[in-house]
């Protein structure tokens, strides 16, 4: 079991400690590095052996100091010893070892110095031992945690996208409007594209628009029209009288210029604009971001955020690297010394079939051809190594295009994702061409991704795409949760499930999960898909995964945990997902992409199962039980109101009707929810549960309030709250305890380690905003407030945006500690009292401020890990190094008190 980066911190600080003391010329090196491993956790003996023998050139024998095969090699020296000539003898052994022995790490040392070198980043890291610990993340493959590095998008797509959109508005304004308009675009976008970047000769296209085309712009959409049936026309059997500036064009076929337009009117304004587009450098452009940013371009109302609706390159490689990238690489690596395996490797890797059923603008299916091209290159470039490659690199190069295959909604996606595979592909022949010194490109258009216009959920993908032939399923499905689905999306549900009640509180992006699952039955094919993260959170779980586990035998394979999906755009569009790749088959080691935040770098984790909840461990679904699996007291939500607010008091609004009617202040009581609560704001509101009429005829002011709950509550969609406009005085649904009660807020930042809960007396009115747990002792209190119950929720909990959201579904099935005797008890009764008291010191600060990771008091700190030692004591002796050996053991726990 990994440690926690804080607890190898504090390890790496004691060593560092106890070897700066040691000044000796003859200090163990072998002490040293078993040291330096046991700060993760881990015995040296089992992965690294000292004094590894090793050939080197010239037949000579050396000795590595440290060697981990595959991963490390340590080069030690006394103190004061040059670390350049240690680090350039590490170098020296690298010819005597295997090729599966090559480190990853060359880490040279002289006790009070490290260079570490990481050779696949080519990057170099040097601090003294003093340092050690503000540098010990860099060795979390020691740990088993290993940090992926993701390339970023080129910010030129935005300028492109701008220029495009002024076009477009302009020619929509003419009354140049719809299926012609998009059509138009996409043709100037491949023309513009093919004039940066030598499918046509340089230029050509800015020079016929600006030498053949009036200022005025008047004959522009004309010429534009012959121009692009010229395109369409293979030189052959072009007019011989045809003017010479047509001429020279290439015949681009592909079906792009199939479809005759009507002409567009362009003006001088209009013209000048397009100039303005030849004169960007559009080789620059990503083909990937720019089409979905050329999307925005359409649509008004995203125009100012243009850019926040595209998905980065950083992010799709998040996806596809574990899905089937990092396995090509290392088939490749397994391969490329011999010649006959790596033409096989090749010739397979030209025979992969992918499928997006939700493409949008092709972004994950570019990028996925892009990486298989550069994937091709590497194996071209080792061919050629060899005098293997022949002369003609069309006959080699056997990647292409109508490998990939798409289904989109809408119909100007799919016309964009077409266009960009064909520019995506003439790139990586531009790579090809720079690398064998042979301009190579495919003219004309023979081959194409097949995108389909339809509704992914509603369409057979066998007529896509037979699945005998696919390996890959993956994309971005949209992000719709259950509540904000139309009709037809309601009505694809039902499509997919059937007309089932339960997965009605499924989220839209779990239609696909579902059909992809029935899809890959008795076949190979993987799948991985971006989703909100809410699929793995709360009542979705048993829903969904245990539907997918148990009908389908699906396994997960790999997953990243909860992080925040977003661009380099300048207004950022940020979501928080989750990437699962599965298939309907098992494999030994599956991929756990762990996040300490939701902005921080995942650290890959192998594991052997991957469950419901993306945590490590066996599968478990925790169902919604209105009863606790537990003894304790049930908890319960709050009242609510449903009034208009006419029946909720502010400060003022209390003191001014006390003021005016002063036999109000017997019926009003203070109010409070879970923002309440944890700002320190006050609230209040008419509490006339046993109010005489008698009485209420007294207060006309207090009357005028029920007269408008009533107005309100009768407007109401929701015939129950329309029954309620008879009982204007009274909650619609009245919860409140009859006993001091602990309060729980309902919704509670991500950002806080615990959720802030205290004790209320019973006169304060809670809302539904919070929950209550009347009768609750401090020994209840100190296990929900604890590390313990907080890591539960946050793997069981729903969420809302990234914050907690906190329900008695949780409380009732926390599996508390079994049998725990009464010196722990006290243990967690004393410190959980001490909380209170230190909170106490601080009366000024709402529970939000103490709470804060920045302005959390030390001593508060302290006193609730005093109480965390408490309650982990309560569970088990052992301690739990992380959270996820937490959660594990409350899983194991769960399922244990469940099965009887």
């Amino acid at each position: 079991m990994a440690l926690s980066w804080n607890e190898i911190k504090d390890r790496a600080l004691a060593f560092s400690k106890e070897w700066q003391e040691e000044t000796k010329e003859n200090a163990e090196s072998k002490s040293f590095w078993d040291g330096f491993f046991n700060i993760f956790g881990v015995s040296r003996r089992r992965l690294a052996s000292f004094e590894q023998p090793v050939k080197k050139l010239g037949g000579k024998y050396g000795f590595i100091d440290l060697f981990w095969k595959g991963t490390l090699l340590v080069e030690h020296k006394s103190k004061g010893k040059n670390l350049d000539k240690a680090y350039s003898q590490a170098l020296e052994y690298f010819s005597g070892l295997k090729e599966r022995e090559l480190p990853k790490y060359v880490l040279v040392s002289d006790f009070a110095n490290f260079r570490l070198y990481d050779l696949d980043a080519k990057e170099d890291y040097r601090f003294s031992i003093n340092d050690l610990h503000s540098n010990i993340r860099l060795f979390g493959f020691i740990a088993g945690y290993q940090k992926k590095i993701f390339k970023e998008a080129d910010p030129v797509n935005i300028k492109a996208a701008e220029l495009l959109g002024r076009l477009h508005d302009q020619l929509e304004d003419s009354g140049y409007v719809g299926h012609p308009l998009e059509v138009l675009l996409v043709r100037l976008l491949f023309c513009l594209f093919a004039d940066s970047t030598s499918i046509f000769e340089r230029d050509l296209f800015k020079e016929y628009v600006e030498l053949k085309t009036s200022e005025d712009g008047s004959n522009l959409g004309a010429l534009l029209s012959e121009f692009f049936q010229v395109l369409n026309t293979p030189v052959v059997k072009r007019l011989k009288s045809l003017d010479e500036s047509l001429n020279q064009f290439p015949y681009i076929n592909g079906k792009l210029f199939e479809e005759p337009l009507p002409i567009p009117a362009f003006n001088s304004q209009m013209r000048d604009m397009l100039l303005d587009c030849c004169n960007l450098n559009w080789g620059k452009i990503s083909p990937a971001i720019f089409g979905s940013m050329f999307q925005s371009v359409m649509k008004p109302n995203e125009r100012r955020n243009l850019g926040a609706h595209y998905t980065s390159e950083k992010n799709i490689l998040k996806l596809i690297k574990p899905l089937f990238l990092d396995e090509l690489w290392e088939e490749f690596a397994r391969v490329k010394n011999n010649k006959n395996k790596l033409k096989i490797f090749h010739k397979n890797l030209a025979e992969l079939k992918f499928l997006d059923p939700a493409c949008g603008c092709g972004n994950f299916l570019i990028i996925s051809y892009r990486e298989l091209r550069l994937l091709e290159l590497e194996i071209l470039r080792e061919l050629d190594r060899s005098g293997q490659l022949v002369l003609d690199i069309a006959a080699v190069v056997q990647v292409d295009v109508d490998q990939f295959c798409g289904i989109e909604y809408d119909e100007w996606p799919v016309r964009i994702s077409e266009v960009a595979m064909w520019l995506m592909d003439h790139q990586m022949n531009l790579l090809v061409s720079e690398e064998f010194g042979s301009y190579y490109t495919r003219l004309p258009l023979r081959k194409a991704a097949r995108i389909v216009h339809g509704n992914a959920l509603r369409i057979d993908w066998e007529d896509v795409i037979p699945k005998s032939e696919l390996n890959y399923i993956l994309g971005n499905p949209p992000f719709v949760g259950h509540q904000w689905r139309n009709k037809e999306q309601m009505e694809d549900m039902d499509i997919v499930f059937g007309k089932n009640s339960t997965t009605k509180r499924l989220d839209y992006v779990t239609a696909w999960h579902y059909k992809s699952s029935t899809f890959i039955q008795n076949t190979s094919i993987k799948t991985g898909f971006v989703s909100t993260n809410s699929i793995c959170q709360g009542e979705q779980v048993p829903i969904l995964w245990q539907k997918l586990f148990d009908e389908f035998s699906v396994k997960i394979h790999f997953a990243h945990q909860t992080f925040k999906w977003n661009n380099e755009a300048k207004a950022k569009a940020a979501v928080h997902v989750i990437i699962i790749g599965f298939a309907c088959y098992d494999i030994k080691n599956k991929l756990l992409y762990e996040y300490e935040n939701i902005n921080s770098t995942p650290h890959e984790r192998k594991v052997s199962n991957i469950n419901g909840y993306l945590a490590s461990g066996n599968n478990v679904f925790i169902k919604s039980r209105g009863k606790p699996i537990h003894g304790y007291p049930a908890m319960f939500k709050g009242s609510q109101p449903t009034d208009g607010g006419h029946l909720i008091l502010s400060e003022i609004d209390k003191n001014e009707l006390i003021n005016n009617e002063p036999k109000s202040k017997n019926w009003i009581k203070e109010y409070i929810g879970g923002a309440e609560f944890l700002r320190g704001k006050k609230r209040y509101c008419l509490w006339l549960e046993n109010c005489p009429p008698n009485e209420l005829k007294k207060m006309p002011l207090v009357l005028e309030h029920l007269k408008l709950v009533s107005e309100s509550r009768l407007k109401s969609a929701t015939a129950s709250v329309r029954e309620y406009a008879k009982y204007p005085s009274l909650f619609t649904q009245i919860r409140q305890p009859d006993s001091d009660y602990l309060l729980i807020p309902r919704v509670s930042s991500e950002n806080r380690k615990y959720i802030p809960i205290g004790y209320l007396t019973k006169d304060i009115i809670i809302n539904d905003s919070a929950i209550a747990l009347p009768n609750a002792n401090l020994f209840t209190f100190g296990i929900l407030t604890s590390v313990m119950h907080m890591t539960w929720t946050k793997y069981t909990c729903g969420r809302l945006k990234s914050d907690f959201r906190y329900s008695p579904a949780i409380y009732n099935n926390f599996p508390w500690p079994k049998d725990p005797n009464s010196k722990n008890k006290t243990k967690i009764t004393k410190c959980a009292k001490q909380v209170l008291a230190v909170r106490a010191e601080f009366p000024d600060s709402s529970l939000a401020d103490l709470y804060n990771p920045l302005t959390m008091p030390p001593k508060l700190v302290k006193a609730h890990q005093n109480l965390d030692k408490a309650v982990d004591l309560c569970y088990r002796s052992k301690s739990f190094h992380n959270e996820m050996a937490r959660i594990e053991y409350l899983f194991e726990l769960y399922n244990e008190y469940t099965d009887n």
